[in-house]
């Protein structure tokens, strides 16, 4: 049948890759704001509800470091449909009776959620290096910006997703909704993708996890702290912040949040358009100079200033480094698959999202701890400095192609 056969090229492994992308995306952002919201309105501290995310951030790095190497031992297709299984098996364990939402039971199905989450997006991402051909650079910056962009931009909807099935059906209903519909796609994903997509040829080492390439570690070190970075002030203290000292509602801070994330996403799925990888360190530059200036202004905001004028201030300062940090994002998602090597992509790729996750993890430990005992101002001022630090380490990298 047609369908069947255009599902089996590569531009339909595409289509199914970034679908399952976009169906887990839509529940990860919908489970990080219902935790967020759920559990502070529960009476939980900014540093404990931090703590919830810290085994989800840290399974990440685990994930990555040896999803790689089973991606390429195993087949792209296998790591993808584990990741869309652990998912679906961490949301049914927040389905028990609200009193047994312990801390460590929370931590734990976030921990699973962690997992779920880098084996999906470390297969999503190296699938693409084999359906490109390497004569093919800017489609293949193309191909990832816009994978990379939508998914981000349908995380902000999730974002929205959660706060508003918070406010409706609670927080088990939603829960209950985003198991069954991610289900349903998990279904579909093991009669869809091709088997062994990405398998390496040889036989990888244990050994192998470990990136030789001083390219590829570079850029690990730069995303680090990038995305360290966003999530210092992103994760915990921007909600808290918007919620406590503004008075925001739920559905009024998810809002916020999502639409912070789909504009994030459409512009780094546009970035192929205006930004060129070669540019990456002047790009970088801008990013950082953004919190400074807005941690700036809040610092000397007068004690008079309303709540609504400080809401328009960081609406304008976020949406700004918004699009900055999506063109950065996208130049970095870019490069590593550029730079990944072909056979055993997922190595490389795998490698570079484990210092993705390990950012994310000191981000959102910062994020809480920062923003409870300083407030919002240094978590602005310390992302700053995360950020000239990235563009520092990107500025050594190897003349790029005029891509």
């Amino acid at each position: 049948m047609p369908m069947f056969s255009f599902l089996k090229s590569n531009l339909g492994q595409y289509a199914v890759i970034t679908g399952n992308y976009w169906a887990f995306t839509l529940t990860d952002g919908a489970l990080r704001m219902l935790v967020v919201l759920y559990f502070y309105q529960l009476g939980y501290s900014g540093l404990e509800v931090a703590l919830l995310f810290v085994f989800y951030e840290f399974f990440g790095i685990v994930t990555n470091l040896f999803g790689g190497w089973l991606g390429a031992k195993w087949g792209l297709n296998r790591t993808m449909n584990i990741g869309l299984a652990l998912q679906v098996l961490a949301l049914s364990m927040l389905l028990v009776p609200t009193a047994w939402l312990s801390v460590i039971w929370v931590m734990a199905a976030q921990a699973l959620s962690g997992i779920a989450k880098d084996l999906n997006k470390m297969s999503a991402k190296s699938t693409i290096k084999t359906l490109v051909r390497d004569t093919e650079q800017s489609k293949l910056y193309k191909w990832v910006a816009i994978l990379t962009g939508s998914k981000n931009t349908l995380k902000g909807v999730g974002f929205f997703l959660g706060g508003l099935m918070l406010t409706l059906v609670g927080f088990q209903g939603a829960i209950l909704i985003m198991a069954i519909s991610l289900t349903a796609v998990w279904v579909s994903s093991l009669l869809l993708l091709k088997a062994d997509t990405g398998k390496a040829s040889f036989k990888p080492k244990f050994s192998d996890i470990w990136s030789k390439s001083r390219a590829i570690n570079m850029l690990s070190a730069a995303r680090l702290f990038l995305f360290g970075a966003r999530d210092i002030w992103f994760v915990i203290a921007l909600p808290l912040f918007l919620a406590s000292q503004l008075a925001w509602s739920h559905w009024q801070v998810s809002a916020f949040l999502a639409f912070w994330v789909i504009a994030y996403g459409f512009v780094q799925a546009l970035a192929p358009r205006f930004a060129q990888a070669k540019h990456l360190s002047f790009w970088g530059i801008l990013l950082a100079l953004t919190p400074a200036a807005i941690g700036f202004y809040l610092a000397n905001q007068q004690a008079e200033t309303t709540s609504q004028v400080l809401g328009y201030a960081l609406i304008l300062g976020l949406g700004l480094f918004g699009l900055l940090f999506a063109v950065n994002s996208s130049i970095h998602s870019y490069l590593i698959v550029s730079s990944a090597r072909a056979d055993g992509v997922s190595l490389d790729v795998g490698f570079y999202y484990m210092a993705n996750a390990a950012g994310r993890l000191l981000g959102t430990v910062l994020s809480g701890w920062i923003y409870q005992t300083a407030g919002l101002v240094p978590c602005l001022i310390v992302s700053s400095l995360f950020l000239l630090l990235a563009t520092a380490i990107v500025g050594g990298l190897p003349k790029t192609a005029d891509v």
